[in-house]
């Protein structure tokens, strides 16, 4: 009896000990204290005005709640910044007299990220989804917002993985 308090209590300090390198976002360590989020200018030839501003948000949100780093206007350990790029809607399924049965929302959005601590890390690269709708619908009020709700998770998340998750 008393070996296997040995063993359970020594197991569990070894648990403990190896929390400390992984957390459950993936994150492992981070090598950085702060973050800055530039405004992500929206350059696509089609504008939805203010789809910049909730992307660069959600961004933000998405960092502050996955990790411990501090947000910061200037200056910050790790930078993302970029700019949308498109913003197309394109007809996706036909009825049989020829007319669209649903549009698709596509959006892309290049983001650049700098790590000052880790060089290697650096990247730009193109994250682009999408979103299908009715097309008896108009991409307005509460489509719109479910369509960017749907693009911008999936789009942040994997520039959440990309600059952070190392996945």
């Amino acid at each position: 009896m008393r070996y296997l308090l040995i063993a359970l209590g020594l197991t569990l300090s070894l648990l403990a000990l190896s929390c400390g390198a992984y957390n459950f976002t993936g994150t492992g360590k981070i090598d950085a204290k702060t973050f800055q989020v530039n405004y992500f200018q929206n350059n696509a030839e089609l504008v939805e005005p203010g789809i910049e501003r909730i992307f660069t948000q959600s961004l933000q949100e998405i960092i502050q709640n996955q990790t411990n780093l501090n947000l910061t206007n200037q200056g910050g350990d790790l930078l993302y910044e970029g700019e949308i790029t498109d913003y197309r809607i394109t007809p996706m399924t036909a009825t049989a007299d020829q007319r669209a049965a649903q549009n698709r929302l596509t959006i892309t959005i290049n983001v650049r990220f700098v790590n000052r601590n880790k060089e290697d890390d650096n990247f730009e690269k193109r994250f682009s989804f999408y979103d299908d709708f009715p097309a008896d619908q108009q991409l307005v009020g509460s489509q719109l917002t479910k369509s960017l709700d749907v693009i911008f998770e999936r789009i942040k998340q994997d520039v959440f993985n990309e600059s952070l998750a190392k996945w």
